[in-house]
């Protein structure tokens, strides 16, 4: 009999924990391999998680609205029938309480080490008070302070609360269940934390300042740290006729991603024009034959194909900067941004230089078709080294899209229009029809210089141009 662990998986590489979102099997029901076992969330991406095997799902040991480190275990699966009823007869409401309780504690061990000197300590006295309704794992237990306070915010959050002496409980969260999240915590600490929350209007905290300055809190490392990963964006007053609601969570991810970006890299924008005129002759003349192998080649997949081969020419786009050192990415994966109305996913064509046209549009399809079904993996979603962006098909002429964190370039792609071209031929100026659209590289300036930049679109303006048939 084999029992197979199903762990919080890697959700990318700055993800260090994830929150259990919904079970979509509870413990006694059988599940199939790769069948959908349960919803999670991290602060870059929701996804469902798949069964790594067959068989009965036999404990879980995370409930949902817990958040766990990566590589947790979050519930087992049995292979052969058998072990599955025993465990749920164990425990009817939440067979995975038992197992939290003796799991937590060796967690925190693994993800708190012991302080090298005193803290202040978070006042127990007011999570006491807090009220006390919630169950832990449906066994009919009341929590405690300490089981409350675990359940509202992760290690990361209750770190921050010693250093600062706050009590978590009277932060308000924002999180999924009402859960704490560094956000929560920081702005609260910013706001002047118990003066802010029981005097009503106090002043607002000053500017933290590097380690040494008068009055300063934080060294100048977390102020780095807190300039590259946190934002906040200011608030507005409401007036007559405007409607308020929360942003989701797509767009609240969406719009702290794209503040930090821009606050990262150095933009700078180029553009060039794109004859479509040879690859719209290729796409009809090869339509009937793609169709017999099941594939739609669109215009993106032509330029996701000739971005693959250009690539490997010009490193510098193809990199990133990471402190004082430049990382050359040995692989050429390109996302490609999807568009989820409302939203934005951006999915990943991993090794694209090795893939052929056919092969390129039949993988940009199914990963935009998952995408849309909500159904993309984690790692479907991570490790771009360049992206592609196409608000052309909505008929914007040109964009200035940003460059997402990690990367050094970004392509957007103008709608394609019949245009009137001066053309040479044989030698004579005519004025002919053709098929065109403007390209825009957003480029990081730190590391591609603008001589580069340009050398990257007239090679790729030349491949996507003179189109060859049997590319």
């Amino acid at each position: 009999m084999a029992r197979i662990e199903v762990p919080m998986p890697q959700m990318g590489e700055s993800i260090a924990e994830g929150t259990v979102s919904k079970w979509l099997k509870q413990a006694g029901q059988e599940v199939a391999r790769d069948e959908p076992l349960l919803e999670i969330s991290t602060d870059k991406v929701d996804a469902e998680i798949p069964s790594p095997a067959a068989g009965t799902l036999a404990e879980v040991t995370v409930q949902e609205g817990q958040t766990v480190e990566v590589g947790t275990v979050l519930a087992f699966i049995e292979t052969e029938q058998g072990a599955a009823s025993t465990a749920s007869a164990a425990a009817p409401n939440g067979a995975g309480a038992a197992a939290q309780e003796q799991a937590e504690p060796e967690s925190d061990a693994a993800v708190e080490p012991a302080p090298t000197e005193a803290k202040p300590a978070v006042a127990p006295a007011r999570a006491a008070a807090a009220p006390a309704a919630a169950a832990d794992g449906g066994n009919g237990r009341e929590e405690t302070a300490d089981e409350r306070l675990r359940r509202r915010s992760t290690p990361l959050v209750r770190r921050i609360a010693e250093e600062h002496g706050v009590d978590i409980a009277a932060v308000t969260g924002s999180g999924h269940a009402g859960r704490v999240t560094k956000q929560d915590i920081l702005a609260y600490i910013e706001r002047g934390g118990d003066a802010a929350a029981e005097g009503g209007t106090a002043a607002p905290a000053a500017a933290p300042q590097p380690a040494g300055a008068a009055g300063g809190t934080l060294s100048e490392a977390e102020l780095w740290k807190l300039f590259y990963g946190q934002v906040r964006h200011p608030e507005f007053p409401s007036r007559q006729g405007d409607r308020v609601e929360p942003m989701n969570r797509i767009r609240r991810l969406t719009a702290d991603h794209m503040v930090r970006a821009k606050r990262i890299a150095a933009h700078v924008h180029s553009f060039i024009e794109i004859d479509f005129t040879q690859i719209d002759r290729v796409r009809a003349e090869s339509r009937g034959k793609w169709e017999q192998q099941g594939v739609k080649v669109s215009y993106t997949a032509f330029v996701a194909w000739a971005v693959a081969r250009v690539l490997p020419e010009f490193p510098t786009v193809n990199s990133t900067i990471s402190g004082d050192n430049i990382i050359y990415r040995g692989t050429i994966n390109i996302g490609i941004a999807v568009d989820l109305n409302p939203g934005l996913i951006v999915p990943v064509v991993r090794a694209a230089d090795e893939l052929n046209l056919v092969g390129i549009a039949r993988r940009i399809n199914d990963l935009a078709q998952r995408a849309r079904d909500r159904k993309l993996s984690p790692e479907e979603i991570q490790g771009a080294t360049f992206s592609i962006t196409n608000p052309g098909v909505l008929g914007t002429v040109v964009g200035m899209p940003i460059i997402p964190e990690g990367t050094a370039g970004i392509l957007g792609t103008g709608a394609i229009e019949k245009k009137p071209v001066v053309i040479d031929l044989d030698g004579t100026d005519v004025i002919a029809i053709r098929k065109r659209a403007l390209f825009s590289l957003g480029y990081d300036h730190r590391v591609v210089d603008g001589a580069d930049a340009a050398r990257f679109l007239a090679r790729l303006k030349a491949v996507l141009d003179g189109f060859a048939e049997d590319s």
